[in-house]
């Protein structure tokens, strides 16, 4: 047994990878460079990370899959961290399938943590929740059980569950303390803040007033008729119907219901769904072509009637009407939740993440950014995007997620 291997890797799972270098650096060999490797990503130098990763890859060679394997996943950590979306799924799948085969239960569940964190980002909760259920808890290291709470968390926030997602973060932080390592419970503190931040705006006839996520979940469950202006939707009850593809019938619903009982000018809904400073003939034609296609969309949870000035919206069962909305409203807002994160994001991975194509989520960028709102560096392939400034609050409500639950 390499002794000075030994203790490098004790120093990193402690979270103290100057002591771990201090071993190792000058060392080449395989081991140490996977070593060095992995204490550069914790020093946040993630190029030279994968470089070394990469070499030490080259250098275990075919004769040793569990060594590659583990350095695989390590690589795949990084490739999450600097959002690197399309390879690190590919990359830990097999990792993880090769760890499993070989008896290393610790990475094989470390690896699973990953596939479900790289699930979650790109919207996949069902999948990411599988794949935790098959991570065997007991053997993962106390920094990998923070990681695998703050995920299950996410999940349930995305869900809107606030309990489960409350329960989450206690657990995370309960390994956190365990762990002993500074920057996990920064990460969890951080996470708990978002949590009990606003997350959406309740918008009635009464006025506005900012939601946290417990009272969402409590709004979604109320049996309220609901334009939910984050996930781009019309609901009551289990009940939903989508409007994420149909923008002009969504403007014109939440315009309806943002005043409701009272009824919409004809002047004011075509201001606001087409934006027509001075409407003539042709627009007027336009909004009755669309209030009919509304009216057979909404069908199932509301009907709409005109009125002498416009038209007003009528729920068919529910006894009160409210727009759900996004505590700052704008352009591009889900684009904005992604990068709420912190992280640097490239065009690519968040068209993975929000399932449109790269050059919808650039030209999106492109806008925010000479609104002073997202900032990028680097070029090429290398180029990547922050938000110029964090929100102060949670945005995970607009992200899309594959199939929405009441």
């Amino acid at each position: 047994m390499d002794l000075l291997i030994t203790a490098a890797a004790r120093a990193l799972s402690a979270g103290d990878p100057l002591a771990a270098l201090k071993r190792v650096a000058l060392r080449d060999d395989a081991p140490a460079l996977a070593v060095r490797g992995i204490a550069m990503a914790q020093l946040g130098d993630l190029t030279r990370a994968k470089e070394l990763l990469r070499s030490a890859v080259r250098a275990f060679g075919p004769k040793e899959p569990v060594a590659r394997a583990r350095c695989v996943v390590a690589e795949a950590e990084i490739a999450l961290v600097s959002r690197d979306l399309g390879r690190s799924s590919q990359m830990v799948k097999a990792a993880r399938a090769t760890l499993a085969a070989s008896g290393d239960r610790t990475n094989a569940a470390h690896a699973g943590y990953l596939e479900a964190r790289h699930l979650l980002l790109i919207g996949h909760l069902d999948e990411a929740e599988a794949v935790l259920d098959e991570v065997d808890v007991n053997v993962l290291p106390h920094p990998s059980r923070v990681g695998r709470e703050l995920v299950m968390a996410g999940i349930a926030i995305r869900r809107i569950r606030a309990g489960s997602a409350r329960a989450a973060l206690e657990r995370a932080g309960r390994a956190a303390e365990d762990a002993r390592i500074p920057a996990l419970a920064a990460e969890v503190e951080q996470a708990v803040r978002a949590f009990e931040a606003p997350a959406a705006r309740s918008i009635t006839r009464d006025g506005e007033r900012l939601l946290r996520l417990d009272e969402v979940e409590a709004l979604l469950a109320s049996g309220t008729l609901i334009v939910d202006a984050c996930r781009n939707v019309v609901r009551a009850g289990t009940t939903i119907i989508p409007l994420a593809t149909r923008p002009v019938l969504l403007s014109l619903v939440r315009a309806l219901a943002e005043v409701w009982p009272a009824d919409v000018p004809r002047e004011a809904l075509l201001k606001r769904a087409f934006r027509a400073l001075h409407a003539d003939e042709t627009h007027r034609a336009r909004l009755r072509v669309e209030i009919a296609r509304l009216r057979e969309a909404i069908k199932p949870l509301a009907t709409l009637s005109a009125t002498r000035d416009g038209f007003v919206l009528q729920p068919r069962t529910a006894i009160e009407v409210a727009v759900l909305a996004p505590p700052v409203d704008g352009d591009h807002g889900e684009v904005l939740a992604l990068l709420g994160d912190g992280e640097a994001w490239s065009s690519s991975a968040l068209a993975l993440a929000l399932s449109v194509s790269t050059r919808t989520v650039q030209r999106a960028l492109e806008e925010l950014a000479r609104d002073s709102r997202v900032e990028a560096f680097g070029r090429g392939r290398a180029r990547r995007w922050i938000a110029s400034s964090v929100p102060g609050f949670p945005t995970s409500l607009l992200l899309p997620a594959a199939g929405i639950s009441g």
